[in-house]
């Protein structure tokens, strides 16, 4: 027998042996049933995925327990029960997390993670030993906030229990308050051969898809096989809208609003392309973006004006200038497409920049901007300094138009593109580079394809703690959500107000309902609402956190860490402990890295760590819990509620919850002694000062969840233009930029009739007749600014949070509460003792607590900004 044959032979004995120790697993282990249950409430998705598995051995042996979920969700609970016996998932801070996982390792145990699978799901993998003859129970919960895009919510469910399952379902629960418009179910698992297994059910309210497989179609269905189900099911729906002023929902405590309005003109817009044509866009990518350019240029309306750029090491317009989108100009861009190839270097600072010029340079009234950056790599010519390239396309767009930056595969510096787009107003989208990279980036383009409102601002009364409130385009098919607590949950009516741009008009949406006829919530699903709001406010949060830095970031990162803890989300701050029966063994569930990030650029991150290798030897290498893919940011809650004593144990026996509500300002009447005070709720960007007549302004955007301000911007005579945060502050005068750092020796600046003088933990500002001191505060390790008036003429007409004057009050008597009667107006009040911020020295001072609009005459929403 010759060697050639041989080999042959033991090839086969070894594929022989391999496969009937597949076939033995697979009939040494059982699913008895395998669920998923997703209910939706108010596009707020809870899914839980249960599996009951049994070891059919006389022996122990290890059951393992796989499931793919989407990226966009947050695990809320993992559990298995074992002979009656529950063993709960802890949610932990991502160090004490490895703490444990290091002890684990030390003894030789098992820990494994959540790993990205593809472009939308990660997979969950853990295993345990069972007796014989025994049975576990798998329980996996994550949740998710639908988004709305091209006008539908999709909820995608995976399924792959790796065997075929005698009690297999799916339950989808749907409950929108405004109505279903339509629903539709597709995804691999919809195929002809498994239709019979699906149905739905609609009435007004409510929708219900049921898919529930024979055993039969498990195996013989296309992509089907000895290991059963392998696909996605996606359900697609959208909500009535009968109402333009969007749809409000209350409950516990908690409000939601989505604003999608859509009977309102389109804008015409101004868009930039810029295409990365630098050596490695070599081959398919450049070819991609070649087609998607001709599809897009194909969808421009004939009142947009478009520019193209391409960039390598050097820079190429189409036209110097943007162009109507006649169809004799797009023929002629086509043909530019066509003629883009691959070369040199990236220069991505000078590339960018002359796309900001080129909108600068077209200002057309009644118009929407945007910048749409495609590259694949890193700067590499030019200006190559990624905090300078930012900087610059800061200064330049000064937050007058988004920037999109579209990540081409994952060599790409995805982190430093998701800073720049989040600085200019815009996101960042990563193009995964398949055969349809074309369809993604021309998928992207239809999203923003048609702006119709431009400088959002939604505004609330009586609310605190609001999640992301201020929008800078609003495009059809997409929609805007705002989550809030509401402060004195026994009022009667919530009001909401949007103010937005209509092609150049101001418009304003108002909504003033009865919190009674908002009560049509399951009462299952009663807590969803607080749920939605820590689930979104944890979102935008993570997303902000590129944005800061400092003491600011690591505020901001304790309060979206203790949030996470409280409501049990692994993000990518915490870590999932599940401790196993068999001594005490440890698994960690990490929220993962996209593929990508790390520092082997188109491996997947593949980081499960399991009791033996691929030759039984123990593993103990250890997964990088420090690393932080997500930009992100901020809140603080207790721990784990359902544990509390359990948990608070371990951790942070004294931990609270500072629930601040608002700003509480003073307010020094005439011809009395004792002061009124007025609150002014927090997350909002607000008018501070202004006079019209010498073109001064002052605006602040408070704190997230804190006292005070994060910035406070000085305008004065349209060229002065001063920035303060808790870090510097930066002064423009038209020409030079002035750089200044708290805590420094006392520093001072005169020109042109502003003067600055800077102190360690102070600041003095006069700009024209008017004069602000602005302090620097610390407290229990956080820092805020606060604003406080020390000149200005009287006969100066101030408006503003800080600019009424002259006010003056009565104290009523007689009444068992207290009394005031304010210009005219008889008003309830209480004494209260307040923290004054107006002085270094602070102290607590009393004041008389009236409403905001008794002392403003006028709504909150008449004194926000959308812009500092």
């Amino acid at each position: 027998m010759d060697q050639a044959a041989f080999r042959l032979i033991l090839l086969g004995i070894f594929l022989i042996s391999a496969t009937s120790d597949v076939v033995k697993k697979k009939q040494n282990v059982k699913i008895y049933s395998f669920h998923i249950n997703s209910t939706v409430t108010s596009r707020y998705a809870t899914t839980v995925i249960t599996s009951r598995v049994g070891n059919m051995l006389a022996e122990s042996q290890e059951i393992h327990f796989e499931v793919k979920i989407p990226k966009n969700a947050f695990i809320s609970k993992f559990r298995m029960i074992i002979d009656g016996k529950t063993y709960d998932g802890v949610v932990k801070e991502k160090g004490e997390a490895k703490q444990q996982y290091t002890q684990a390792v030390s003894r030789r145990e098992s820990a494994g993670l959540v790993r990205s699978v593809g472009r939308t799901l990660e997979d969950f993998k853990t295993s345990v030993t069972i007796a014989a003859l025994s049975k576990v129970t798998f329980e996996l919960t994550y949740e998710e906030l639908l988004k709305r895009r091209l006008g539908k919510y999709e909820l995608l469910i995976n399924a792959h229990p790796m065997q075929p399952v005698a009690n297999f379902k799916i339950d989808v629960h749907i409950h929108e308050q405004p109505g279903i418009s339509f629903l539709d179910v597709k995804g691999d698992l919809s195929t002809n051969d498994l239709a019979s297994a699906i149905s739905t059910t609609r009435a007004n309210k409510d929708a219900w898809v049921t898919f529930h497989p024979t055993q039969e179609q498990q195996t013989t269905c296309k992509g089907c096989g000895e290991n059963g189900l392998n696909g996605d099911l996606l359900v697609t729906y959208d909500v009535e809208r009968r109402n333009p002023k969007g749809e409000i929902t209350v409950s516990k405590g908690y409000f939601v609003h989505y604003f999608a309005p859509t009977d309102i003109p389109r804008i015409p817009k101004n868009v930039v392309f810029i295409i990365d044509r630098s050596g490695s866009m070599h081959g398919r990518k450049i070819e991609q973006t070649r087609l998607a350019l001709l599809r897009i240029l194909s969808d421009l309306q004939e009142d947009d004006y478009f520019g193209l750029i391409t960039f390598d090491s050097e820079i190429n317009v189409w036209k110097r200038e943007l162009l109507k989108a006649t169809k004799a100009n797009l023929e002629d861009a086509k043909s530019f497409v066509l003629k883009i190839t691959e070369r040199g270097a990236t220069d991505i600072n000078a590339a960018v920049l002359k796309g900001v010029n080129m909108i600068k340079q077209h200002p057309r009234e009644g118009t929407a901007s945007i910048l749409i950056l495609l590259t694949d790599g890193d700067p590499t010519a030019g200006e190559t300094d990624t905090e300078k390239i930012m900087s610059n396309v800061r200064e330049a767009t000064v937050s007058k138009f988004p920037l999109y930056c579209l990540g081409f595969g994952y060599d790409v510096n995805f982190e430093f593109l998701t800073q720049m787009s989040l600085e200019n107003n815009g996101l960042a989208r990563r193009i995964y580079e398949d055969s349809d990279a074309d369809l993604q980036l021309q998928g992207f383009y239809d999203e923003v394809a048609i702006p119709l409102l431009s400088d959002i601002q939604l505004n609330y009364i009586g609310v605190t703690n609001l999640t992301k409130t201020n929008f800078s385009i609003y495009f059809n098919g997409s929609e805007m959500v705002v989550s809030g607590q509401i402060m004195d949950n026994n009022v009667e009516s919530f009001t909401a107000e949007v103010i937005a741009i209509s092609k150049g008009n101001k418009v304003t949406y108002q909504e003033t309902v009865m919190k009674k006829d908002l009560s049509d919530v399951p009462p299952e699903n009663e807590k969803f609402m607080e749920r939605l709001w820590a689930y979104l406010t944890v979102k935008q949060l993570l997303e902000r956190q590129v944005l800061l830095k400092g003491q600011e970031k690591e505020e901001e990162k304790n309060y979206t860490l203790q949030l996470s803890i409280y409501y049990e989300f692994v993000t990518p701050l915490t870590s999932m402990v599940v401790t196993k029966p068999q001594e005490q063994e440890v698994e960690i569930a990490d929220k993962p890295k996209e593929r990508g990030e790390s520092s082997s650029p188109g491996l997947a991150l593949l980081y499960d760590v399991h009791r033996r290798g691929l030759h039984g030897q123990r593993l103990t290498a250890e997964p990088d819990f420090d690393a932080d893919p997500w930009p992100e940011s901020s809140f603080i809650m207790p721990t784990y509620i359902s544990r509390i004593s359990k948990v608070l144990s371990v951790a942070q026996p004294t931990l609270s919850v500072p629930v601040v509500h608002s700003n509480r300002f003073f307010l020094q009447a005439v011809n009395q002694s004792s002061p009124i005070c007025y609150d002014v709720p927090l997350s909002h960007k607000l008018r501070l000062l202004e006079d019209t007549a010498s073109e001064f302004s002052m605006n602040g955007e408070s704190k997230t969840s804190r006292h005070g301000f994060r910035q406070i911007v000085f305008h004065y005579k349209t060229k002065h233009h001063l920035i303060i945060n808790t870090k510097s502050i930066n002064y423009h005068n038209g020409q030079d930029n002035v750089e200044f750092l708290w805590g420094k020796e006392p520093t001072q600046h005169e020109t042109e009739g502003v003067s600055l003088v800077v102190r360690e933990n102070e600041m003095d500002v006069t700009m024209g007749n008017i004069g602000v001191i602005i302090l620097l505060h610390k407290k229990n390790g956080n820092m805020f600014l606060w604003p406080a008036i020390f000149e200005y003429p009287k006969n100066v007409n101030l408006t503003g949070i800080l600019g009424k004057a002259n006010i003056s009050y009565e104290e009523l008597h007689g009444s068992d509460t207290p009394t005031l009667k304010i210009m005219d107006k008889e008003v309830k009040t209480s004494w209260e003792d307040v923290t004054d911020y107006r002085f270094q020295s602070v102290s607590a001072k009393g004041c008389w607590l009236v409403p905001f609009q008794t002392v403003m005459q006028g709504e909150i929403s008449d004194f926000t900004v959308t812009q500092l």
